[in-house]
């Protein structure tokens, strides 16, 4: 029997499995965090989310792109450093816009209105 026999595929079903089953577990926590009003800790709620989010995106690099540091001599690992300065600038990205949300949004109707009455 070779040894290429003796190892499972990088895309077998149980890692299909795991892969989804745990996307599914990391989307649905957040999720019920929001949705149940769990806590009134702002800061607390979207430290969750946002490390359950780069969590989900690194088991969808493992599970579902088979990035490993082990694979073709190595070279993955560049995909996979990639992966995590992209995961930071998206992170850091997601959070200068929703801390400068207010900042940047249209006036309400009544400033609006306000604008047009000035003389």
């Amino acid at each position: 029997m070779s040894d290429h026999t003796q190892h499972e595929a990088p895309g077998n079903y149980r890692s299909y499995i795991i892969g989804f089953l745990l996307s599914v577990v990391l989307t649905v926590v957040p999720f019920w965090l929001v949705m149940a009003d769990v806590t009134s800790n702002v800061a607390l709620a979207l430290t969750i989310i946002f490390v359950l989010g780069a969590v989900q995106i690194l088991v969808h690099v493992h599970y579902f792109l088979h990035v490993t540091l082990k694979a073709e001599q190595g070279w993955q690992a560049m995909s996979l450093i990639f992966t995590l300065i992209l995961l930071v600038i998206v992170l850091a990205g997601s959070i200068w816009v929703m801390l400068h949300l207010e900042e940047n949004m249209m006036p309400a109707h009544e400033q609006i209105e306000r604008v047009r009455n000035l003389p």
